[in-house]
């Protein structure tokens, strides 16, 4: 075996200087073509003081020629970038000019200018630009934009407001991870916009003329998202145009280039037959992430990739108060909760262990991340309860009069809070920089109307941070009396020691406890609670949260028991679960949620933090146990609410349809292991929208049918790429263990299968990954299928390949001969010749490798 390549030298925050050059402005001018594409760069620059090299960025590009105030200058590019030595450069401002070639065709790592079927596309986000030309690619050198593009292509997109054809300009000052260039053949879904001030604003969503009817949901999600943003922020749109473009080939979701936002077509593209509710949910969510962040990401962008949460946390943060507001605040904060702990607090766990803000990175497409995202949103939803909604209103009021047209940072974000309120927040800070998810270790006394909890906090070690200071943690606190009646509304306690105790008095009975309402804080709870207790809050507590919590936090104790001890569930939880089920007076989609029991990586990182080894067969046996106790349980009473449930009229995408649908389908999957799949058979034969028909699919395959209802499948979607996207997915997630890496295997061999399709990819792979007993088989046939595809992913899309490699960072919590296995599978794949950065990073990290050195 080859020895592994050396490791490159880390970025870190603390080596930051400001740009010594300044753009003033930048004129491109493309000329496309697929092998050959050519692009012009005029930059006029303004000089440094004391004389310094001028340092651009740039990879994979051919110099053709470079002009400086019209004179030619005979220099060769390193392969990062290229040199203009200071004694070439003139005092003062100056005109520099390149030409360069690259080849978009033969761009599979999708960064910078690719092709994807026949239509050019950019990413730039973090470092695609220097794919494009040379140019000081780093966010806080921020210029504005004239672009030219010629091609024969009748649609040719950029940045900014329309100038003639192909022509754009773009008059705000942006970084370069902002531009944006969009070729091809498309058609423009098209609505028009009056902003609050009463300027107009075209709205256009483009995409291929076969998916012209499928943009209305995308449409609408943008137009409710730029009124809600004037309306409770106060921001309004700041061009002529918003352009939206669907491509098939992305890496990720979504772009918020200046004007011009990319999107995966998997988050633009929907119809009742082809899109399940969760679909048109994420289309909405996305659609007004990349909206917002015209003001939380472009208007005001990061200094440096350091400070990466500062525009994606704050815009995680936004577009989950927006989704609440368009859905249900109750039901959306259990679903953001519930993906941070499957996502982050794993992170938080495991080797791949950073702050919300790192101090270091090798690649920084590494860093877009559950910590990044959704624990940096979490730390503004901190930020709000500490300082109250006024508070917070203040503070953003003062940041984006202040920051406006800046590349800002953690410390300027912080500093208007502290301004607006009269907070310090010198503590609070820790959040962002130390890494690891604290535990909060509850308490209580109670003795003559005066109950007293004592809290502790705990913060463990991580790579990196072995020591670590208590944090500011709002705890939400609510108490209720013996007969289920609130006798304290929810009170932020503000937790600021190691140790504290908070005392309540005049209280006529012992009360019941509700402890991190609203799940106030990123923390894991320790707290003493008896099964009887969680059934009483599973029954009567106000906070909806807790209320889901409670029941959550009953199934993991029961399912922990069962697979440790072999007992089986007690009356308890099952009353509680047929009260809750059949409630008429509680949400729909609420009800489908405590039917959702804890999922087994879940249970996986339950029982390691108990100090169980967790064996995923146990865990998987113990689970399908449960289900069944819970389907017989309520056998007698489904059929009667699959009937309540079913709806005859046409399918709308509104919360409360999508709530109805999603408890049918919890009820219809109780129902398939009592009576075999007949009922999921009818419902998929008659289902008139993807919800139901993949629903009910889903739920044939969990109990070992469907054969015949995937080939129907197949046969009616496999035109639509999106579509069969679900149908390799499903068969994957819903195997049995012993037959998933045979059945995923098989799958690659499909026709339909392209790896250079990072939808098809993660469909096939992270399906493999999510399949937990099945990708943790104790035969390691799993690790080795995923380790020798994304060493094959790797020479071609080194991005995907590195974030798909997050399916091995819980190795460590596993028994001795499967960390052995997945050790040595990191380890082939981190000696493979050629290795990309991006994936030598992270197996590095899942190795042991100092992630904060």
């Amino acid at each position: 075996m080859s020895s592994p390549p050396a490791s490159p030298t880390p970025v870190r925050l603390a080596d930051y200087r400001p740009s010594p050059w300044r753009i003033d402005r930048v004129a491109l001018q493309f000329r496309l073509a697929p092998r050959g594409t050519t692009v012009t760069a005029r930059l006029e620059i303004s000089s440094a003081p004391g004389g310094e090299d001028l340092r651009l960025d740039g990879e994979g590009l051919r110099l053709l020629s470079l002009r400086l105030d019209g004179r030619a200058l005979d220099l060769r590019p390193d392969d990062r970038g290229l040199t203009i030595p200071a004694a070439d450069l003139p005092q003062g401002a100056f005109t520099l000019e390149s030409v360069v070639e690259i080849d978009p065709a033969d761009n599979t790592a999708l960064e910078g200018l690719y092709m994807s079927k026949g239509m050019y596309c950019t990413q730039c986000e973090a470092e695609g630009f220097r794919k494009i030309t040379f140019y000081p690619d780093r966010p806080d050198v921020m210029a504005p934009f004239d672009v030219t593009i010629e091609s024969d292509l009748p649609v040719l997109l950029s940045n900014g407001n329309p100038a003639g054809q192909g022509r754009w300009t773009d008059p705000w000052p942006k970084p370069a991870y902002l531009f944006a260039l969009v070729a091809g053949d498309l058609i423009a879904h098209s609505a028009r916009f009056t902003t609050a001030s009463g300027r107009g604003v075209d709205l256009n969503i483009w995409v291929r003329q076969c998916d012209e009817d499928h943009c209305a949901y995308a449409m609408d999600s943008l137009i409710r998202s730029m009124r809600w943003d004037e309306q409770v922020y106060g921001r309004e749109y700041d061009l002529d145009v918003f352009n939206i473009v669907a491509v098939d080939d992305f890496n990720m979701g979504a772009m918020e280039n200046k004007g011009l936002n990319i999107f995966n077509s998997r988050y633009v593209l929907a119809s009742p037959e082809t899109a399940t509710d969760d679909d048109y949910a994420r289309i909405e969510a996305i659609i007004a992430h990349e909206y917002f962040h015209n003001w939380t990401g472009n208007r005001i962008t990061c200094r440096d990739w350091f400070q990466l949460c500062l525009k994606e946390g704050l815009t995680v943060y936004r577009d989950q108060q927006f989704s609440g507001d368009m859905r249900s605040h109750a039901v959306k904060r259990i679903e953001d909760v519930l993906m941070l702990r499957a996502r982050q607090f794993r992170e938080d766990a495991g080797p791949l262990a950073h702050p919300v803000r790192p101090e270091s990175y090798v690649e920084i497409n590494n860093f877009y991340t559950a910590t990044v995202y959704e624990k940096g949103a979490e730390v503004i939803g901190m930020l709000r309860r500490l300082v109250g909604d006024d508070g917070y209103a203040k503070a953003l009021d003062l940041y984006f009069a202040r920051h406006d047209g800046e590349a800002a940072t953690i410390e300027d974000w912080l500093a208007v809070f502290e301004e607006a309120t009269g907070r310090d927040l010198a503590q609070f800070k820790r959040w962002y920089s130390e890494a690891g998810t604290p535990r909060v270790r509850v308490t209580e006394q109670y003795e003559a109307g005066h109950l007293t909890l004592h809290l502790e906090q705990i913060n463990p070690p991580t790579p990196g941070q072995p020591r670590k200071s208590p944090k500011v943690i709002p705890i939400a606190v609510g108490l209720l009396s013996p007969e289920g009646r609130e006798v304290l509304p929810t009170t932020v306690l503000e937790l600021t020691g190691a140790q504290q105790a908070f005392s309540f008095d005049g209280l006529e009975a012992r009360p019941v406890v509700s402890i991190l309402r609203g799940f106030s804080a990123p923390v894991i709870l320790e707290r003493a609670v008896g099964a009887a207790e969680r059934a009483f809050l599973l029954e009567h507590d106000t906070d909806p949260f807790n209320r889901w919590e409670a029941g959550r936090a009953l199934a993991k104790d029961l399912l922990a028991r069962m697979v440790t001890d072999g007992t089986d569930p007690g009356p308890d939880w099952m009353t509680a679960m047929e009260a809750v089920t059949f409630d008429d007076g509680l949400e729909p989609a609420f009800r489908a949620l405590v039917l959702r029991l804890p999922s087994e990586d879940d249970m996986a990182q339950t029982l390691h933090a108990a100090g169980h080894v967790p064996d995923p067969a146990a865990i998987h046996t113990a689970r399908r146990r449960m289900q069944a106790v819970l389907a017989n349980g309520l056998a007698a009473r489904l059929p009667d609410l699959l009937a309540a449930l079913d709806d005859p009229g046409p399918y709308t995408p509104d919360a409360a349809a999508a709530g109805r649908r999603a408890l049918r389908m919890a009820a219809l999957s109780l129902l398939s292991r009592v009576d075999g799949g007949a009922a999921a058979r009818a419902t998929f034969t008659t289902a008139d929208n993807m919800t139901v028909e993949v629903g009910a699919l889903a739920c044939l395959l969990e109990i070992g049918a469907g054969d015949e209802e995937l080939t129907r499948f197949a046969t009616r979607w496999g035109e639509d790429r999106l579509v069969m996207d679900k149908w390799f997915t499903l068969q994957i997630l819903h195997a049995a263990p012993e037959t998933v890496a045979e059945r995923t295997e098989a799958l690659t061999g499909h026709a339909d299968f392209d790896m250079r399709n990072p939808n098809r990819f993660r469909a096939i792979f992270g399906a493999l990954a999510a399949n937990h007993a099945g990708f943790h088989h104790a035969d390691g046939a799993s690790y080795r299928l995923l380790a020798d595809w994304l060493i094959r992913l790797d020479a071609l899309n080194p991005q995907t390949a590195a974030r798909m490699s997050t399916a091995f960072d819980s190795w460590s919590r596993m028994d001795v001969d499967r960390q052995d296995m997945i050790r040595g599978e990191l380890t082939r794949i981190r000696a493979t010749p050629g290795l990309s950065r991006d994936l030598g990073e992270m197996t590095e990290r899942m190795l042991g490798g100092a992630i904060n050195a």
